[in-house]
């Protein structure tokens, strides 16, 4: 799926919505999530992905952007040790509708937690909570 989605578009131009302006008392955050949208999906770091999909803004076309960094980048950190990584976090800790929505993200997430060994307690705590989401049949 991800290779059909075309990196160079916004996800206001993927999802066809553009939020209003931000009003001028919004805070930091509000006003960068509304620049993010308008920027090219293939253009967002970790960091601002881990923020959108830790905002639930925009998880459906996100989403799939975070599992490929986390499948590319997980063994490499799984073999550092130690291992506790904010972007896993959120895509870890997204609605639970999510997974029953999108199962070949939920098995694809699965994997790649399997993966991993010596994770942070919050990690496991994130890992735990989204096992005990996943329906029977997943």
């Amino acid at each position: 799926m991800i290779n059909s989605i075309n990196r160079r578009l916004s996800l206001e131009e993927l999802e066809g919505q553009r939020w209003p302006e931000p009003t001028p008392d919004a805070t930091s955050l509000v006003k960068a999530v509304h620049a993010l949208r308008a920027r090219p999906i293939g253009s967002l770091t970790v960091e601002e992905l881990r923020r959108m999909i830790g905002q639930n803004v925009g998880v459906p076309i996100l989403l799939p952007l975070a599992l490929e960094i986390l499948r590319n980048t997980a063994p490499a950190q799984a073999e550092g040790g130690f291992y506790d990584d904010d972007l896993l976090s959120a895509v870890l800790t997204v609605n639970p509708a999510t997974w029953v929505r999108s199962p070949q993200f939920a098995q694809e997430l699965k994997c790649i937690v399997a993966s991993l060994r010596d994770v942070s307690p919050y990690i496991e705590s994130d890992i735990q909570a989204f096992q005990r989401a996943l329906p029977d049949d997943l």
